[in-house]
């Protein structure tokens, strides 16, 4: 049995696997789109290490958050566009 975390995404609480990196767990819950661009295309993970950018979400109230670089947390808040 692997253990879960608890995150509340845009106001729902969703459960995750313990100690995944926030964009893959987004992933496997299905969202596909993070953000939206300056010209509003959907944006999501590209490259999973942190130097295209475009996953950022808003964690714990801390915009322009990496996703892919950040380990779920028990009651961790993620807001996406």
């Amino acid at each position: 049995m692997s253990e879960t975390v608890h995150i509340i995404l845009n106001g729902e609480e969703r459960e995750v696997a313990a100690g995944s990196m926030l964009a893959s767990a987004l992933l496997a819950l299905g969202l596909r789109r993070f953000r939206l661009s300056v010209k509003r295309e959907p944006r999501g993970p590209l490259c999973g290490m942190g130097v295209c950018q475009e996953c950022r979400v808003m964690v714990n109230g801390a915009p322009q958050t990496r996703s892919c670089m950040v380990v779920c947390t028990d009651r961790m808040r993620v807001e996406t566009e």
